[in-house]
C-alpha cells in the first residue's frame, strides 16, 4: 500500500505523519532535524514511501538536499500556499500541521517550490552578505555626518574613499569630535575593506562564469546584478517563457477581481528583494547613466515621459529580467536594435 508523509521542522525536533492512500493513519512522532533520522524513521514506518513534504523554511535546502542523497522522495511546498490549509485548525500544533501537510501531498493540492543548488546559495549569501555591509557602512557614514552638521561642520559628497580624509579635516583640533567619531571611522574604514574583499571574490567568480560574462553585456548589468540574476533563476529552463521571470521576481502589477470589482495596484514585490533593488538600480543606471543608444533604453525613456521616473524604472527593471532571461536561454549577447526575426524568438 502507497504511503504519503509530511514533516513539520523546527530547529531541534520535526514531527512526522504518515498517511496510507486512503488517508488513513500509518504512524506519526518526532524525531531529532537531521536528515538521517527523519530518513531512518521513514524506512522504518513507510517502507512504500510515494512523496514526503515538507514546507520552504531555513532548514529546507539543507534538508531537502540530504534527504534526496539519502533516495527520500522529498518535495518542497511553497510555506504560502500551504498556509491556506494549516491556517483553518483550531488548534495549531506541529502534530497538526504535519498531519494537514500529509494530506496536501497525497491528494496533490500542494505547489511546489524549487530548491536551488548548493552553489546557487553560496552566491546567494555571498551577495547577502556585501549588502549587509554596504549597509552598516552607509550607516556609519550617516552617522559620522550627523555628528558633524551637531557641530556646524559638513562633509559632502559620497562616503567614497576621500570620505575619511575630509572628516578628519573637519574634527582637526576638535578633542570633543575625535572621542566619537574616530571609533566610527575606524569601524567604517574595517567595513570598506571587507566591503573590498567581497567585491573581488565576486568579480573573480563572474570573470570565470560564461552566464555571468553573457548577462553583463547588457547595458546597466554589472557584476552584481548579473551573479544575483544566476543565482535566483540558476536554470533558465525553470521557466518556459521569459515574461514569466518579471512575476517570479514581484515585478508584476499585484489584480484584485472579485464580481464587478476589478483592480489592479503596485507590484507584487514577491521573489528575491535583493535581486528586485538590483534590477531597479540597474534600470535606472540605464535610464540615466549609459549613453549608448538601444531599444531599450528608447522603450524607458519613452515611460518616464508618460509615467514619471520612478514607475517607468519598475517597468524597465521587469523588462531587463525579461531580456536577461532571453538572453541567457539562447546564448546570445544583447542585442541593441534586435531585428524582428530576434525579437520574435
Amino acid at each position: 500500500m502507497a504511503h504519503y508523509a509530511a514533516f513539520d521542522v523546527s530547529d531541534k525536533e520535526t514531527a512526522i505523519h504518515v498517511l496510507d492512500e486512503h488517508g488513513k493513519l500509518v504512524w506519526k512522532g518526532k524525531r531529532p532535524s537531521e536528515p538521517e533520522a527523519l530518513a531512518e524513521a521513514l524506512r522504518r514506518h513507510a517502507p512504500e514511501l510515494v512523496r514526503v513534504g515538507l514546507e520552504t523554511g531555513r532548514l529546507a535546502p539543507w534538508l531537502y538536499h540530504s534527504l534526496k542523497e539519502l533516495r527520500v522522495p522529498v518535495i518542497c511546498l511553497d510555506a504560502r500556499h500551504a498556509r491556506a490549509a494549516t491556517a483553518l485548525q483550531r488548534n495549531k500544533t506541529d502534530a497538526r500541521d504535519a498531519e494537514t501537510l500529509a494530506q496536501l501531498v497525497r491528494v496533490g493540492w500542494y505547489r511546489e517550490a524549487r530548491v536551488k543548488g548548493w552553489a546557487a546559495h553560496a552566491v546567494r549569501h555571498l551577495i547577502g552578505a556585501r549588502a549587509q555591509l554596504v549597509g552598516m557602512a552607509t550607516d556609519l557614514s550617516n552617522q559620522l555626518r550627523s555628528l558633524l552638521r551637531t557641530f556646524g561642520r559638513r562633509v559632502t559628497g559620497r562616503a567614497g574613499g576621500a570620505f575619511e580624509a575630509r572628516v578628519r579635516e573637519q574634527i582637526k583640533d576638535k578633542p570633543e569630535m575625535d572621542a566619537v567619531a574616530e571609533p566610527l571611522l575606524t569601524a567604517w574604514r574595517a567595513i570598506r575593506d571587507q566591503i573590498a574583499v567581497l567585491d573581488r571574490r565576486l568579480i573573480e567568480a563572474a570573470r570565470d562564469d560564461a552566464t555571468c560574462r553573457l548577462l553583463m553585456s547588457c547595458p546597466g548589468v554589472g557584476v552584481v546584478v548579473a551573479a544575483s540574476f544566476a543565482a535566483a533563476v540558476e536554470v533558465p529552463e525553470h521557466f518556459r517563457r521569459s515574461r514569466s521571470v518579471g512575476a517570479y521576481l514581484g515585478l508584476t502589477p499585484r489584480r484584485r477581481q472579485s464580481g464587478e470589482s476589478d483592480h489592479s495596484t503596485g507590484v507584487s514585490k514577491r521573489g528575491d528583494k535583493l535581486l528586485r533593488s538590483y534590477l531597479f538600480e540597474a534600470a535606472a543606471s540605464l535610464l540615466i547613466r549609459v549613453q549608448r543608444p538601444s531599444a531599450l533604453k528608447t522603450w524607458g525613456v519613452g515611460l518616464v515621459q508618460r509615467l514619471g521616473f520612478k514607475r517607468a524604472a519598475v517597468a524597465v527593471a521587469r523588462k531587463l529580467g525579461v531580456v536577461l532571461h532571453a538572453m541567457w536561454r539562447a546564448n546570445r549577447p544583447f542585442e541593441a536594435w534586435p531585428s524582428a526575426v530576434a525579437a520574435a524568438a
